[in-house]
């Protein structure tokens, strides 16, 4: 089993940057893709960020360049720094992982861009 939890969510103003945190616990041991999901209100979650094992990396069209997943240094942790916030990038932001045929969602975070 594995355990993630999301940190970092909060009120930013539009075109400010937050960065968000995940932190992985449990068997954390083979984990591939970790990524970063947003959900709006009344929608369907969607994939904003991806990272695999193997470095490669992919975004959404909406964040691409403005937004950077990356993993720690230990292996346990991953990251989504995004700037230049706009409106549209409000919701509640979900750290996922999976690890063979298992797949984990966090609980979520909720972020919040004024315009």
């Amino acid at each position: 089993q594995v355990q993630l939890v999301e940190s970092g969510g909060g009120l930013v103003q539009s075109g400010g940057s937050l960065r968000l945190s995940c932190a992985a616990s449990g068997s954390i041991f083979g984990m591939n893709v970790m990524a970063w999901y947003r959900q709006y209100p009344g929608k369907e979650r969607e994939s904003v960020a991806t990272s695999s094992s193997g470095g490669s990396t992919f975004y959404a069209d909406s964040v691409k360049g403005r937004f950077t997943i990356s993993r720690g240094n230990v292996r346990n942790m991953v990251y989504l720094q995004m700037n230049n916030l706009k409106a549209t990038d409000t919701g509640v932001y979900y750290c996922y992982a999976d690890q063979d045929v298992n797949h984990y969602w966090g609980k979520g975070t909720q972020v919040t861009v004024s315009s």
